[in-house]
Parts: C-alpha cells; sequence; structure tokens
C-alpha cells in the first residue's frame, strides 16, 4: 500500500496512455508544486457524479498512476503538464482533502486471464476498421495506423485508449481484472461503436 496524491477527472487515464492536463484550481496548484518536488506521481480517478472544480464529488475506486514526463509553469501560477500512466490501482481509502486529494492505494496488476488465441488481433483489426468510419464522417480520430505496444496487456489497453468510447466504459476496461476480460468487453463495445458509425452513414 502507498500514500498519493490524486486528481479525480470527467475523463479516464489508462496505463500507457498520456494525458495532457491544465491546472488552475489552487489546491491542484499546490499538487504540482508538491509532485514536482518530490515523486512526480499522483493518481487519477474517475469522477462518477459531481464536478472535478470546487470538491464534492463522488469518485470510483479504480484508478491509474499519472507520471509527469513535462511541465510549465505559466505566469499566473497556472501549470500546463503531460503526464502518462503507468500502472493500475485500487484505492483502499480516502483521506481528507488537505490542500487536495489524498488516497492510501494498492497497485493492481492484471490477472493472468489468458486471451484466445487471435483474439487480440481481431479486436486490433476491429479497432481500425471503427477508427476508418470515424475519419469517413470527419468526427476527431486518431489515425487508423495508430501503433499499439508489442506486449499483449499494455496493448490491451492501448486499444482501450484508442477507441470511441465515453468515460463510463473506458471505466469498465480499465477495472477488467485481465487482458482477455478486457478484450471481451472492447469487442463488444466497438460492436456497438461500429452499429452507430454506420447508423450515421447510412442517414
Amino acid at each position: 500500500m502507498s500514500r498519493l496524491p490524486m486528481f479525480p477527472l470527467g475523463t479516464v487515464l489508462l496505463p500507457g496512455a498520456v494525458l495532457p492536463l491544465h491546472v488552475f484550481e489552487p489546491r491542484y496548484r499546490a499538487l504540482v508544486t508538491d509532485c514536482v518536488a518530490g515523486e512526480p506521481e499522483f493518481g487519477v480517478v474517475l469522477i462518477e457524479r459531481g464536478r472535478e472544480v470546487g470538491g464534492g464529488d463522488v469518485r470510483r475506486d479504480v484508478g491509474t498512476v499519472a507520471r509527469i514526463v513535462e511541465v510549465a509553469t505559466l505566469p499566473d501560477g497556472r501549470s500546463a503538464l503531460v503526464t502518462v500512466g503507468t500502472r493500475r490501482i485500487a484505492v483502499r481509502e480516502w483521506l481528507p482533502d488537505d490542500p487536495y486529494p489524498i488516497a492510501d492505494v494498492d497497485d493492481w496488476p492484471d490477472v493472468d486471464d489468458d486471451m484466445a488465441d487471435g483474439a487480440l488481433d481481431g479486436v486490433l483489426a476491429h479497432l481500425r476498421r471503427v477508427l476508418a468510419l470515424q475519419t469517413e464522417l470527419g468526427d476527431p480520430s486518431p489515425p487508423v495506423a495508430t501503433e499499439v505496444s508489442d506486449d499483449p496487456v499494455l496493448a490491451t489497453y492501448h486499444a482501450s485508449a484508442l477507441a470511441p468510447l465515453g468515460p463510463d466504459d473506458q471505466y469498465q476496461l480499465l477495472a477488467a481484472p485481465g487482458p482477455g476480460a478486457r478484450l471481451a468487453r472492447l469487442a463488444t463495445y466497438l460492436g456497438e461503436a461500429e452499429d452507430r458509425l454506420r447508423f450515421r452513414i447510412a442517414r
């Protein structure tokens, strides 16, 4: 177990994904100052209900450690960060926000639930079809040829981050116990996304 500063957000950070942040609220300015002075890491969790600004939010209990790789401090005290998700965590206990959210967390590695032969290749091919449909419709989309990691577990996270999904679906992918379960959920979500995109094309 470790104690981490936490940054609740309305978006999901997945391991291996890049998350730029614009930090303007005083308590999170303090978080950035402390992280830059010490260990440049904090936890990111999805807000279930409420707002990012001002507190009073309800937070999910599975998140990702974000490591700061670039930071620019603006003249008025705001910060522009580039962070990368490194590993999955489970929140054991939320501590008082003083001055920013803090939690005791456990690292939560993926379990070894074997992926079926060819499952990853099939999901990646499906993802590319969905991204191509997005491009055809003029929606913002990652390039169809975007590469994913050679590591199969990390590849399931990369594919989840690239898929055109809302935060609740991405949270379910983050919280899947292992890569096999994550791929199965992602295949379902991609099928639903493809149906929606093809319906728009046919209109």
